[in-house]
This record gives structure tokens, C-alpha cells and sequence, in this order.
């Protein structure tokens, strides 16, 4: 317990306690957001953002239904995530070896601008991007979470992997997020890139100003 707290005089703790600690949670919290400035000045270059799916943009788990469907579970706070980008004017899009119709859903629900599936080598569906976006590979930040993700992000300005990564992966990227694939990693993700953009204020801002949706 809080050494500035006086001892409760029963099993259970004060709200001086309680108060401490929420505040020393809070301060955690508040910590895992301070970022370096070379990744800072890294992530304030980039103009957009590639996924890897199952790992990242889920938990990397399949669900297979009786009658042969696929199905997959996405975080809402991932979503909102890569809205907050799109209103920075940052495209978002994914490169997945595999293919979903639950994935061209969420792509569209998202508004991504790239969606790659049964990409067998992603760095092709990679250099097809840098083509039509006319980006320079400083511009572009990959996530992915396992070896086939390796060679592209070893290509991008901006190389990130969840906490749930590969050992071999997690020991090459730039940045590693707090959360792993499927549970927030993406909104760990972007943000970086809006802290990066310096208009965190301004839109956390805008949004305390919306009124309910």
C-alpha cells in the first residue's frame, strides 16, 4: 500500500489508498506514452500505415464455423485508431498472406486504402503500394508479428510489432507496443503516429467537443 497513507485499521484498504493507488496506475499509463525522440522523428515522417492481419489486427487466432466459415475478432479501440489517422491525412492498409471475406469487411468498414490478400510475398504487394501511393519507403510504417513479415520490415521507415510477436521479429522493429495483436496493438501503434503528428491535443479536443455519435 501508499506509504503516504495511514494504515487502515481493517482488511481492507482507505480511500486515501484506493486514491494512490489509481494515480500510481494512472502514472504507468501516462509513462508507456513517452517515446524516443529518434523513433518520434521516425514516426512523424510517416503518410501510411500497413497492417499484417492475424496477429496484429487480431489475436492471431482462427474461428472456424460448423459450415466451413471463417471468422475473427477485432478491437473497436483499433478501429478508432485508424480513424484518428485518417483524420491526420495518414492512409492504413493491410498485406495478409491469407484470405477473408470478414477482412474485406473490416477493410471497408475502416476505409483502407491498400487491401492485399493472399499476398505469398508480401514485399511484391509492398513495392505495388510504393508504385500507385508514389510514397518513399521512409513514408511507410509495417506492422507485423511473425518470420514472414521479416523481409518488409526490414524495407519500411517505420518497423513495429505487437507484444506478441515473434522473438526474432520483436528483436528487429523500432518499436514494440505495449499490447499485443488483437487487444489494442494497432491503437498502440497509431498513437505514436499522432503523439508524432503533435496534433494529439487538437484532436483529443475535437472529439471531447462531438457531441454523442
Amino acid at each position: 500500500m501508499n506509504d503516504t497513507c495511514p494504515p487502515s485499521p481493517e482488511s481492507y484498504p482507505t480511500d486515501c489508498q484506493v486514491l494512490a493507488a489509481m494515480r500510481e496506475k494512472a502514472s504507468g499509463r501516462a509513462a508507456q506514452r513517452l517515446y524516443e525522440p529518434r523513433l518520434l522523428a521516425r514516426a512523424a515522417q510517416i503518410r501510411l500505415l500497413l497492417l499484417d492481419v492475424d496477429g496484429v489486427l487480431t489475436d492471431g487466432r482462427l474461428l472456424y464455423t460448423a459450415d466451413g466459415a471463417e471468422g475473427k475478432c477485432f478491437h473497436t479501440q483499433d478501429g478508432f485508431g485508424l480513424r484518428l489517422l485518417r483524420e491526420l491525412g495518414i492512409d492504413t492498409g493491410v498485406i495478409t498472406a491469407r484470405e477473408s471475406a470478414v477482412v474485406t469487411r473490416r477493410a471497408r468498414e475502416l476505409a483502407m486504402r491498400f487491401v492485399y490478400q493472399k499476398a505469398a510475398r508480401k514485399l511484391d504487394a509492398y513495392r505495388q503500394i510504393l508504385a500507385e501511393s508514389a510514397l518513399k519507403p521512409f513514408q511507410v510504417a509495417y506492422m507485423g508479428d511473425d518470420w514472414l513479415d521479416l523481409p518488409l520490415l526490414a524495407q519500411v521507415g517505420l518497423a513495429i510489432a505487437p507484444a506478441n510477436a515473434a522473438p526474432e521479429v520483436a528483436e528487429t522493429v523500432h518499436y514494440q507496443t505495449p499490447r499485443p495483436g488483437g487487444l489494442g496493438a494497432v491503437r498502440d501503434a497509431c498513437d505514436l503516429l499522432v503523439a508524432a503528428s503533435g496534433q494529439s491535443a487538437a484532436l483529443l479536443q475535437r472529439h471531447k467537443n462531438q457531441e454523442g455519435e
